[in-house]
């Protein structure tokens, strides 16, 4: 199983809020700092827990002395390669700063190599930006994921003056990524917050399915009155998704057709590609025995499916209405018995375990063939199958 973790960004996201996430899930702060001290900014990370809002938190702070002038990406970028931080890391640092470069550039119509970097150029923000490089690759992340971000609204004060919120390059850099309804009035996700969500983050939307190990409060510098300023950090082992889709399902209640109409009619049914279909005992007005005709089928089928049922019983309505489903990956597959070849399908279930169903027909044919009972057949078909052969897809 792969190793995940998920962003939960209802208050916005910032650098230090990731990294102080990080720390609160796990990431040994002396660790952390020794690498920061190897990028040679005379800096250090200093966590305290609070509260915002009455939630435990955790907060990190850059202590560094005072500096002056703005950095461009090449300055960053000699930062991070002279470092102590694994390729992996400096990878992804450089990936968050290239990123910020190209969304500030097309603001300013410049180069990459030309952006002045303000606040995102300080000491502050190298750090926050290597740490969380640093935190995600020590947590051993394979994969990360967020909610949609809240932005928050009003305005912001930047060097280049009194912006709307998101500011420019904040909005250039969430193009793509969902962004969640919020009535706070102030900035909720920093410039650096977004690019990390557009540069690291594989999927956006709900908790994704995993097994939960622990989770990290980061707190950001503001109080907020409507909500706790925190961003929460998920990290645990992913469980397999299953595949899902949309079907239609038929349905029609019978209480004036043979039960050999209804054979008739369920068998042309599946002739014409329906999912699935099976009847169901009830009992109708007038206290008479009916049977519940069902039927599951993908929206191209419905108008013929629903020509046959009418056809072929006395039914005056059908109802339907769509469904989704959840299914199990599943593949064809041969197993060798004593009675010959039978033919089935292999499956993975949520535990990744794999296990096998041989085909009825398979094993009727091959039951007549050798004069044996179906249930052997069956049961040669099930022990011939090897569950190690097919390790699950995570």
């Amino acid at each position: 199983m792969a190793k995940i973790a998920y962003l939960d960004c209802l208050s916005g996201i910032s650098g230090d809020m990731t990294l102080a996430a990080l720390v609160d899930a796990g990431v040994p702060l002396d660790d952390l700092n020794a690498a920061i001290g190897s990028l040679g900014l005379d800096a250090r990370l200093a966590a305290v827990e609070v509260k915002k809002n009455g939630v435990r938190a955790l907060k990190v702070a850059v202590e560094h002395p005072p500096q002056s002038g703005h950095r461009h990406l090449h300055h960053i970028r000699a930062i991070i390669e002279r470092s102590r931080l694994t390729d992996r890391q400096q990878q992804t640092a450089l990936k968050i700063f290239n990123r910020l470069a190209e969304a500030e550039a097309k603001v300013h119509s410049t180069t990459i190599e030309k952006v002045h970097f303000h606040e995102v150029g300080a000491v502050d923000s190298i750090v926050d930006i290597c740490g969380v490089a640093v935190g995600l690759d020590m947590l051993g992340i394979d994969r990360l994921e967020a909610s949609p971000a809240a932005v928050g609204g009003g305005w912001v004060q930047t060097e280049h003056g009194r912006l709307p919120v998101p500011a420019p390059a904040t909005a250039e850099l969430l193009q793509g990524i969902p962004l969640a309804e919020s009535a706070v009035q102030t900035e909720l996700t920093t410039p650096t917050g977004a690019a990390i969500l557009a540069t690291l983050v594989q999927e956006f939307g709900p908790l994704p399915p995993m097994r939960i190990e622990r989770i990290g409060y980061g707190a950001g510098h503001r109080e907020l009155r409507e909500q706790p300023n925190v961003l929460r950090l998920f990290v645990g082992q992913s469980v397999q998704r299953l595949a899902g889709d949309t079907v239609w399902m038929l349905e029609t209640n019978l209480d004036d057709t043979t039960g050999e109409w209804v054979g008739y009619c369920t068998q042309r049914l599946w002739e014409a590609g329906a999912l699935d279909v099976y009847t169901t005992a009830i009992q109708m007005k007038k206290n008479r025995p009916a049977v519940k005709l069902s039927v599951l089928c993908r929206a191209e089928d419905v108008g013929r499916l629903e020509e046959i049922l009418f056809r072929e019983t006395t039914t005056l309505g059908v109802r339907r209405w769509p469904v989704s489903r959840h299914v199990l990956p599943r593949t064809g597959h041969t197993v060798q018995t004593p009675w010959g070849p039978i033919e089935g399908k292999v499956c993975w279930g949520p535990d990744g375990l794999a296990r096998f169903s041989p085909e009825f027909e398979a094993c009727q044919q091959a039951a007549t063939q050798q004069g044996v009972p179906l249930r052997v057949v069956y049961e040669a078909a099930q022990r011939a199958f090897d569950p190690g052969q097919w390790p699950p897809n995570v």
